[in-house]
């Protein structure tokens, strides 16, 4: 009898999985609109409209470098219903937050790490430096004079600056916004002079004049911008940093969910008007399987951690 009854319990969650989707789907950016991780929801919330015949929302839960929205995630039903865009910044927060209201590593299922690419070293053109170089020697003759902008405390333009300044000795104020769209404004309008900028976004307003691009965060040089040299190259030696984006779900999610998920992002990522589309901003499409998803946060958590330890960062520095 209480094998019986076993097998009754399962029928309606065994149902479930196998008619997933079963109804509305929400894709949560835990930023406001305008950042890369936006760019990146609306476009995968588009295709899974057309592939599945469900409503697909994008819903921007910002606040606390992405802290609320995440939070909001991890407590949903774990149905594959509710999914959750971050950016690298997500491996950081665990770092530099004391109190999560979620556990990182255990609160979500990863699904696939959706790309990745370099940040790009932006400056307002009014902002007198030409170069990688001749930009530390103008922090340097100005110890803690100069503010730069971040999209949020343990973001990942925070930790790329902060690397920098590890790596160079200079010092620079941190100015945290509440998102990628809030410090590009202000960066646009003059109101910070420095903003290490995710490609994504970046990439028209280098080509169009309104951003000065010294250096890109990454080890090789991007190909959208070749002219614009790795920071390495130009006068910091060892500097790398990457920037991605990924998509997860409550870790309660059904196995069989999670891999219906990650197939249909996989061959989203491979259309080629969405290759096109983002690639030409500056996004390094990648989608890849749960389990490389899994290895490849536990290794950017651990590179986190000690890149925060070795700068002093802090959730208010």
């Amino acid at each position: 009898m209480r094998v019986c009854l076993s097998a009754l319990l399962l029928v309606p969650a065994l149902s479930a999985a196998q008619q997933y989707p079963a109804g509305p789907m929400r894709i949560v950016v835990p930023f406001p609109p305008g950042g890369g991780t936006d760019i990146f929801a609306r476009a995968m919330a588009q295709k899974l409209n057309e592939a599945w015949n469900v409503p697909v929302i994008v819903e921007n839960r910002g606040g606390a470098n992405g802290t609320i929205g995440t939070a909001y995630v991890a407590k949903s039903t774990p149905d594959g219903h509710t999914a959750l865009v971050v950016p690298s910044g997500f491996a950081v927060n665990p770092s530099i937050y004391p109190k999560l209201p979620f556990d990182t590593a255990k609160d979500f299922a990863p699904v696939s790490l959706l790309a990745e690419g370099p940040l790009v070293l932006s400056l307002h053109p009014s902002f007198p430096p030409r170069s990688v170089k001749e930009f530390i020697a103008f922090l340097k003759a100005r110890p803690g004079e100069i503010n730069y902008g971040s999209s949020g405390n343990g973001s990942p333009p925070h930790l790329a600056t902060e690397l920098f300044k590890l790596l160079t000795g200079t010092q620079i104020n941190h100015i945290p916004y509440k998102g990628a769209g809030p410090a590009a404004i202000d960066l646009f309008a003059g109101q910070i002079p420095i903003y290490f900028m995710n490609a994504l976004q970046v990439t028209q307003y280098v080509r169009s004049g309104k951003v000065r691009a010294l250096g890109v965060t990454t080890s090789k040089r991007f190909p959208p911008l070749p002219d614009v040299p790795t920071i390495a190259e130009a006068g910091v030696p060892g500097y790398s940093m990457s920037n991605w984006y990924g998509l997860l779900v409550p870790s309660a999610t059904p196995r069989s969910s999670v891999t219906k998920l990650n197939a249909e992002i996989a061959r989203i990522l491979n259309l080629p008007e969405i290759k096109d589309r983002l690639t030409s901003q500056g996004a390094i499409l990648v989608g890849n399987t749960p389990e490389e998803f899994t290895a490849f946060l536990r290794s950017e958590m651990a590179t986190a951690t000690k890149i925060v330890k070795a700068a002093g960062m802090t959730a208010t520095n």
